[in-house]
């Protein structure tokens, strides 16, 4: 079966950090891409980050580069998503999902399409 678990959410100052999780299960991750999305309210979901299935090869939305780093752990099946320097404006809800591709690069997905795999969402709140 194949299930993808976001963990790490939580309510943090401005210029805070977390560290998000995504476990994955029953994927063999050298054929997929890994995204992070994320979820404000009233908002549409929008992609955040990617990390190509080879693992070694990554992309970040304008709005996060500088301060996310997305990075993957084979050997545990884990996909984490560093913030640091948290902003309100980065309160959502954030999902990893998995795209069955492999590829040199990733582009961070502007949409949801080819994305069959989902997490159920962690809650970050940046907030003093």
């Amino acid at each position: 079966q194949l299930q993808l678990v976001e963990s790490g959410g939580g309510l943090v100052q401005p210029g805070g950090s977390l560290r998000l999780s995504c476990d994955t299960s029953g994927f063999n991750l050298a054929y997929y891409i890994i995204s992070w999305f994320r979820q404000a309210p009233g908002k549409e979901r929008e992609g955040v980050s990617c990390i190509n299935s080879r693992g070694a090869k990554t992309n970040y939305a304008d709005s996060v580069k500088g301060r996310f780093t997305i990075s993957r752990d084979s050997a545990k099946n884990t996909v984490y998503l560093q913030m640091n320097n948290l902003k309100p404006e980065d309160t959502a809800v954030y999902y990893c999902a998995a795209s069955q591709r492999t590829a040199l690069y990733c582009s961070v997905p502007r949409t949801t399409n080819g994305y069959d795999y989902w997490g159920q969402g962690t809650q970050v709140t940046v907030s003093s």
